[in-house]
């Protein structure tokens, strides 16, 4: 599939009426737990979009510009606002949160799995483990204070329990920005930062908004910590980026990958109604994309192969079970920090390193009670006798195989 090759409509005829915009919400108890991750990932496509083209349009004057802008960016607007709405009423923050987790582990293992730049994959691969034992953080919370098994939101699909222990995930600002990728990087792993910062941000931003709403002061508290560790991810992504690219060259890239990423939907979805979503979007975006490659031509003469030479899409982007995988990241790069631009091993690191002095601020020399994704493990402990988990092996981590304690020291605390 090629979209540049597609016939398109004019961007102002995929306006859709607000009777359109209101879709039927998903039925939580039956639906595939890789359709609500789908639905999670294309909003956040879609509000990385938003984003990007009010940041565009704040650095140009010329209203023409600003007008075209405008214009795919209400289309975007429109198709956010659907998706959004796909989630139904009656499903909680806290279960939201859980499917948010499930895609963030099961499509940064996809990603890192097909990676061929080894300091992209190496970035996906260290994120990958806190994303994984926030799940396991969130999990313990939804079952304490709703008796609802998350196992049965992931399908089964995505095991539940510690990774990198969330306290270890608190890294000084310094530690959190990667090297960029450069213009001659291949299609795939441009695709791949701009898909995996999408993915974060999103996580950030629900994250930071809706944690004030939660009910219960440690879930107040949870979200609070979590989401500082979502800005690092994006931190992390995001400056894998090539930011030597022009504002529109990153618009064309955004489109491509929104088309890329629908027509993957599209290909990849059990839900026929969902499919028909997915197939709609595409065109939308299919829309906006031949729009990107007029403005590309008109402000900077270039041709859109001179951004992508080759059209067709790579590999298509599935979402599936990746237990093995964790399973192999975590056994081999559990106790791993990062030091500015490199993963090291914590034991590694010198005593005044920037890592551990921001760790005694944010734990308050080492008060590990007051850690809110500590707390939640220790007060399940209290109440059940152990923790929470799906499992479906033991843990490959044999510091973190006891039950009836958490582990606050691997990726934190040296000869740990």
């Amino acid at each position: 599939m090629n979209p540049f090759l597609e016939k398109p409509k004019k961007v102002e005829d995929t306006f859709m009426n607000f009777k359109e915009m209101y879709p039927c919400a998903y039925n939580k108890c039956d639906v595939d737990p890789y359709t609500k991750a789908r639905i999670i990932l294309m909003n956040g496509t879609e509000t990385e979009a938003i984003f990007f083209s009010h940041n565009f349009q704040r650095h140009f004057q010329d209203n023409d510009l600003r007008r075209e802008l405008a214009l795919s960016r209400r289309v975007n607007q429109q198709m956010q606002k659907l998706l959004i709405c796909l989630k139904p009423i009656e499903e909680n923050i806290l279960e939201h949160t859980i499917s948010y987790e499930q895609l963030a582990v099961d499509l940064t293992s996809r990603l890192a799995k097909s990676e061929p730049d080894v300091n992209v994959r190496n970035a996906l691969n260290f994120a990958l483990l806190e994303d994984f034992d926030h799940l396991y953080r969130y999990s313990d919370l939804l079952e304490l204070e709703y008796g609802i098994l998350p196992e049965k939101l992931v399908g089964g699909y995505t095991e539940i329990m510690p990774g990198r222990p969330t306290i270890a995930h608190h890294r000084f600002p310094f530690d959190t920005v990667n090297i960029p990728i450069t213009k001659d990087a291949p299609l795939i792993t441009k695709l791949h930062t701009m898909i995996i910062t999408a993915a974060e941000q999103q996580t950030m931003n629900y994250y930071m908004n809706v944690g004030s709403f939660y009910t219960s002061e440690i879930g107040r508290k949870l979200y609070q910590e979590i989401a500082m560790v979502e800005e690092e991810h994006v931190t992390q992504y995001g400056s894998l980026i090539d930011p030597n690219s022009t504002f529109f060259e990153m618009l064309l890239m955004h489109d491509y990958t929104e088309c890329y990423l629908y027509y993957s939907c599209f290909m990849d979805e059990k839900n026929p109604y969902i499919k028909t979503i997915w197939e709609c979007f595409f065109e939308k975006a299919v829309s906006k994309l031949h729009k990107s490659v007029e403005l590309l031509q008109k402000y900077e003469g270039k041709d859109y192969t001179q951004v992508i030479p080759n059209g067709e899409f790579p590999e298509l982007l599935t979402l599936g079970p990746n237990i093995e995988y964790v399973r192999d990241v975590l056994a081999q790069t559990v106790n791993y920090t990062q030091l500015l631009e490199t993963y090291i091993p914590v034991e590694q690191l010198q005593n005044n390193a920037n890592f551990c002095i921001y760790q005694n601020i944010v734990t308050n020399n080492n008060d590990v009670c007051i850690v809110p994704s500590h707390e939640i493990i220790e007060k399940y402990i209290k109440i059940n006798g152990m923790d929470y988990r799906y499992e479906t092996c033991i843990n490959p981590i044999p510091a973190l195989q006891n039950r009836c304690m958490d582990n606050t020291t691997i990726g934190r605390c040296k000869n740990c």
